[in-house]
């Protein structure tokens, strides 16, 4: 690979839009146009190296030193300079980076053996219970607290503990441990059989000489570890694995007994090195890393690893790329993907490029040719060919009928607009990675982009070889301000558009989204709430109807294939057509008739003050179709949950609540409070419902939050028991040598 791109960058800018001083000043019936110094844009042709040839081929990094030759490269894009003696003279060794002995893909030799015949304490559990609300049917996702029929497992800050929850009325606490770390908040869980797969974020620690110093100073970075732990005897919980990962945790996702979990490492430029995993501080492997080719400023290891829990099996692969934001994880495949970050300069929109490409076009033909006779007179500087070009336009336009001269100036700013629009659809888009995935197979397989930004998961789905997408799209018009619009994409399997219908509800955003099967529902929203029943049934989507309400979902959840449930917030319009929110608002969305969607009912808890995390995370909301139970997690002031007529027998008479507003759901009825379960209480101080979580074993609802437990029939939501998780004033047993096999480190 020989040949080279030549590639102008911006490594000098310090100007005034002279273009654009222009126009906002001659843009009347007398323009007048003041001359001033301006000082000269310089462009410095970079030739690409045989390492970027424009494909957008993913391509593997095979050394350490092509490392640093790719990171050298891609630096020039960003106008950002680095010595190249320095780049040379880095700190890490290739041989240690790059060995015959830790290849991907390979069972990996174990420190600790798996345990034969654990002798398991499980006692049987209820037949039926609820787990964790996920967006793909048999891929879990993570989360602080997970349950089994019997058993409840919860990892709080550095703790983790096991409730023996099912019969509810002997429900205890039967072991709560911390984890010897670096004081953290864990969130992230898994649960398999009698196995945890428990992730935290801790350091490495290395010595680096820093730029143009000589004395080594300690440097941390972000390692994410993944420890493997047998929970058979709950008792005497057993650490069979700790894996450690460099990178800060993303996310991660478990199909079948593999876990799959992403993590994020930025790249030092001045002593950049490859990701490596490790073993109870052991170096196991180094994952193959791969760069793309394609002019972009990259900024980010991302290194997706699988871990069979049952087993030794490990793979992982990294990419060289820009932050990585949302995923989303079908069966199949694994999307990353990000917002695209192009190089400052790249596509040179500056006055000089708008001016030349755009406005001299439009202009008379006589006037066009002299224009370019001056710009090809290279005896002059630019700031002087300016000069001549100015006056030849001010003249022209001093001898146009006034008429023309408005027409001409119109379709000017019309073309000026189009222009800056592409560039900046060109420059804000969402690029989506697509990696197969099958037990510890890890394959690439496609690149893709789609305009605007996602909203999170739920703005992604895989159907069939189909996979699609919704975003928002905003960009800044000169003279007209921001523009904001959105679109739905059908992608194929090599991720390349193939359908989309864009320009849905101009001047609104995205609040939520849901895919179910052949149809999209969307909410968007400014001052009121659409919500669109869209066709996906062919690559060619079209809106089947359409209902604006007050308010909005942040939250589609499906009922039946009828009925969507969505949960918000309630607003109204105020003075000045702005927009006050207000209460919490749940609503059964009917679209039996497609083409006239009907709110069949909904309900409003509390006033603007009153809050939950259902609004943000998907974990916080429960339901059940098959008993029709639906668990909200609620707070806020007292006075303000009062003013629904039908809580009013619930609502506490102390000035703050947390706990749980739970109720009967049918697609007939609608929305009916069974009642309200109370987790804050006057003598045992207020304790926060960032952590709330419903679900159920057998006849029996379990809702917790930071300080309980609760237990609730199903039925009547009689209180049946109760687990204080917090402050509970007893001593925290620690992890012994007598309890572990291999005890944790809290760095590489």
């Amino acid at each position: 690979m020989n040949s080279k791109i030549t590639i102008p960058i911006v490594i000098a800018i310090s100007v005034i839009v002279t273009a654009g001083i222009m126009f906002s000043i001659g843009f009347d019936n007398q323009p007048q146009i003041t001359q001033t110094p301006q000082t000269e844009i310089i462009y410095v042709d970079k030739s690409v190296s045989e390492y970027f040839e424009g494909t957008n081929n993913v391509k593997k990094i095979s050394s350490q030193e092509e490392l640093k030759n790719i990171l050298e490269t891609s630096s020039s894009f960003g106008g950002n300079f680095y010595d190249n003696r320095m780049m040379k003279s880095m700190a890490v060794e290739e041989s240690v980076m790059f060995d015959s002995a830790a290849s991907a893909g390979v069972p990996v030799p174990s420190v600790s053996s798996m345990p034969s015949d654990g002798a398991s304490k499980t006692e049987s559990g209820g037949s039926e219970y609820s787990t964790t609300n996920v967006q793909v049917e048999n891929v879990d996702e993570p989360d602080y607290l997970k349950n089994d029929s019997k058993y409840v497992y919860i990892v709080s800050q550095n703790t983790l503990s096991i409730i023996d929850a099912y019969p509810a009325e002997s429900a205890k606490l039967i072991l709560k441990i911390a984890l010897d770390i670096e004081s953290q908040y864990i969130q992230n869980m898994f649960l398999n059989d009698d196995r945890l797969v428990i992730f935290y974020n801790g350091q490495s620690d290395d010595e680096i000489i820093p730029q143009y110093d000589f004395v080594p100073t300690r440097s941390y970075s972000s390692v994410t570890h993944a420890l493997i732990v047998d929970v058979s005897d709950k008792e005497h919980p057993t650490i069979l694995k700790d894996y450690s990962i460099d990178g800060y945790f993303m996310d991660a996702r478990m199909i079948g007994d593999y876990a799959y979990f992403v993590t994020n490492s930025n790249i030092d430029y001045q002593y950049p090195r490859l990701p490596i995993i490790m073993e109870d501080s052991v170096r196991i492997m180094t994952p193959d890393a791969f760069y793309f080719d394609n002019v972009e400023q990259f900024s980010n290891f991302n290194t997706l690893t699988a871990i069979n829990i049952f087993g030794d099996k490990i793979n992982s692969e990294s990419f060289l790329m820009g932050y990585s934001g949302t995923f989303y994880v079908s069966e199949d495949n694994f999307y990353l993907t990000y917002q695209q970050d192009m190089p400052f300069g790249f596509y040179e929109n500056s006055a000089q490029d708008r001016f030349f490409d755009v406005v001299v076009p439009l202009l008379p033909n006589n006037i066009q040719e002299q224009i370019k006779a001056i710009k090809n007179d290279f005896s002059i500087s630019s700031s002087a060919q300016w000069m001549k070009i100015s006056e030849l336009m001010q003249k022209s336009y001093n001898q146009m009928d006034k008429n023309d001269k408005e027409e001409l100036f119109e379709k000017i700013r019309e073309a000026l607009n189009e222009y800056d629009v592409k560039i900046q659809e060109d420059t804000r888009k969402t690029i989506i990675h697509k990696i197969s995935i099958d037990e510890d197979k890890i394959e690439y397989i496609a690149k893709g982009s789609v305009p605007g930004r996602l909203l999170n998961q739920f703005s992604m789905d895989e159907n069939g070889d189909r996979f699609r997408v919704a975003t928002t799209t905003e960009y800044y018009i000169q003279h007209q301000g921001t523009v904001r619009s959105n679109a739905v994409y059908i992608l194929d399997e090599e991720l390349n558009i193939v359908g989309g219908l864009d320009e849905i509800a101009p001047e609104e955003s995205i609040f939520s989204a849901r895919f179910m099967g052949d149809r999209l529902y969307l909410v968007t929203f400014e001052q009121i709430d659409p919500f669109f029943v869209i066709d996906l049934s062919s690559d060619t989507p079209k809106i089947l109807g359409e209902l604006k309400i007050p308010g909005f979902s942040n939250y589609l959840h499906p009922y039946d294939e009828e009925h969507v449930i969505g949960f918000g917030r309630d607003t109204k319009e105020i003075e000045n057509g702005r927009v006050q929110q207000l209460g919490i608002k749940i609503a059964l969305f009917n679209v039996a008739d497609v083409s006239n969607p009907k709110v069949t009912d909904d309900i409003i808890v509390g006033d603007s003050s009153t809050y939950s995390e259902a609004l943000n995370n998907h974990k916080a909301f429960f339901f059940d179709k098959k008993s029709g139970v639906l668990s909200i997690p609620i707070s806020g002031d007292s006075k303000g949950l009062d003013v629904i007529s039908s809580a009013k027998k619930f609502a506490p008479d102390y000035n703050r609540w947390s706990g749980f507003y739970v109720f009967d759901l049918n697609s007939s009825d609608g929305f009916n409070l069974k009642g309200t379960i109370t987790h804050s209480a006057e003598d045992s101080g207020y304790y926060g419902m960032s952590n709330a979580r419903t679900f159920y074993i057998e006849d029996v609802l379990y809702t917790a939050s930071e300080g309980y437990l609760k237990m609730n029939s199903l039925d009547r939501l009689e209180e049946i028991n109760s687990i204080k998780l917090e402050n509970t004033g007893k001593f925290i047993d620690y992890i012994g040598e007598e309890d572990v096999r291999e005890s944790i480190p809290d760095e590489q």
